[in-house]
């Protein structure tokens, strides 16, 4: 039988190296569980990996040609697939989505991503990179109206989105960029393609005070949580882990407004600032 073969990048390059390390661990005859287990991972890592859920790293890629005896195929092949558009903090967790089929967030301070128009975008990424050349910035704006293309799908990924009220509040890009970036978040909801909950001022003290979180539903690969910080981030797929944030989300709609009240306090503000602009 060949042995693999190289990556061909015009392929769909982790999902090949997934299949490629599938079929390596099956030929050395271990399940999921054992591969992991000579890795120091879960067995549900491994099948991220083969499914194309997670991003191959150079180290796994080094110890999967020792364990399983393919020569430097998966270091060699694993440099293709990292190359990303994305910052290396997020590039991971950006791949992951894409192949997600239900994307559940809170955001404390920002829309989403994926619920950002170009102009709202800018404004956030030249924030975090105020001495950045336009062409820098200009990249990572179309990268992320890039990711939001998976909502160009009338059914799939299913995107809920709890948005704290100081997210609508903070004025960024000006009353003009807000007031589009809002009337955009209610189009999608009256295209049935989102569901989106603002948590107000007057719900208090609540689950996830400390930070932001998503989480990411698969299918034929374990739910992912990604946690992200001030120019960090980290996948995260342990069980117990990925269930409290589901709890914790989960406790986050319940707090929050209905879907009919939601919409009716973003269009609210949206027209709010569309008048405010014409002051």
């Amino acid at each position: 039988m060949p042995g693999p073969k190289d990556l061909d990048p015009s392929s769909s390059p982790r999902a090949f190296l997934g299949a490629e390390l599938r079929h390596a661990r099956e030929k050395a005859g271990l399940s999921q569980e054992e591969l992991g287990q000579r890795l120091f991972v879960s067995g549900s890592f491994i099948g991220q990996l083969e499914s194309g859920t997670r991003r191959m790293q150079p180290e796994y890629a080094r110890l999967l040609d020792e364990v399983l005896g393919t020569g430097d195929f998966f270091q060699r092949n694993c440099r293709a697939v990292a190359k990303s558009k994305y910052p290396e903090h997020f590039s991971e967790a950006a791949e992951a989505e894409a192949h997600a089929t239900a994307i559940r967030q809170y955001t404390p301070l920002l829309i989403p991503g994926l619920l950002q128009t170009a102009a709202y975008a800018r404004a956030v990424c030249r924030a975090y990179q105020p001495t950045a050349p336009e062409q820098v910035i200009e990249e990572l704006v179309a990268a992320r109206v890039e990711r939001a293309r998976i909502l160009d799908d009338p059914t799939e990924p299913l995107l809920w989105a709890v948005v704290d009220e100081a997210a609508l509040h903070r004025v960024t890009g000006g009353p003009e960029v807000m007031a589009e970036a809002l009337g955009h978040i209610a189009g999608l909801i009256r295209q049935g393609r989102v569901i989106v909950q603002v948590l107000p001022f007057d719900a208090g003290a609540h689950a996830a005070m400390e930070g932001s979180i998503k989480l990411m539903d698969f299918d034929g690969a374990p739910p992912l949580v990604y946690f992200e910080g001030v120019g960090t981030g980290r996948l995260e797929d342990d069980p117990a882990v990925v269930r409290h944030q589901r709890f914790t989300y989960e406790l986050l709609t319940a707090s929050a407004l209905s879907r009919e009240i939601s919409l009716a306090r973003i269009e609210g503000m949206a027209q709010d600032y569309a008048h405010e602009e014409h002051l």
